[in-house]
């Protein structure tokens, strides 16, 4: 029973329920990320590129081909293309976020640049001042 006292007050900690909503967060993040690489950059991409898919680039060692028995035997290929694909799609990922997190530290300076006014003086600071000063002009 203490284990589970004690796995309850570990899952009840705020850290791990922060760290929850980070990773739920993150892969919704990640989400809208991917699609702004898949639907809105790459498109213009592949077309400054003629239509190259580098998925499709591949060194093949060994042939595909059917034994004795009729069983096919895959062809074996080094999948160079993906490599690359991966690569630009880090570097546009990478891009994106640091444009998304520049944005949001820009707006994050402008909200404390703004200096807040200061606070009203209360009644009892008001009537203070009033007494302060009256007491001041019997001298």
């Amino acid at each position: 029973m203490a284990i589970v006292k004690e796995l309850k007050a570990f899952m009840m900690r705020g850290n791990v329920v922060d760290m929850a909503v980070g990773v739920i967060v993150g892969g919704a993040f990640g989400q809208i990320v991917n699609s702004l690489v898949n639907d809105v950059i790459m498109p213009p991409i592949g077309v400054l590129l003629n239509g190259v898919n580098f998925t499709d680039l591949k060194l093949v060692i060994k042939e595909a081909s059917v034994d004795a028995a009729g069983t096919v035997i895959p062809a074996v290929s080094l999948n160079y293309g993906n490599f690359i694909q991966m690569v630009i799609n880090f570097i546009i990922i990478s891009t994106a976020i640091f444009f998304v997190i520049r944005g949001m530290n820009s707006l994050q300076n402008k909200k404390d640049e703004v200096p807040a006014a200061p606070p009203a003086p209360s009644k009892e600071e008001v009537l203070l001042a009033e007494i302060r000063d009256l007491l001041k002009e019997k001298k």
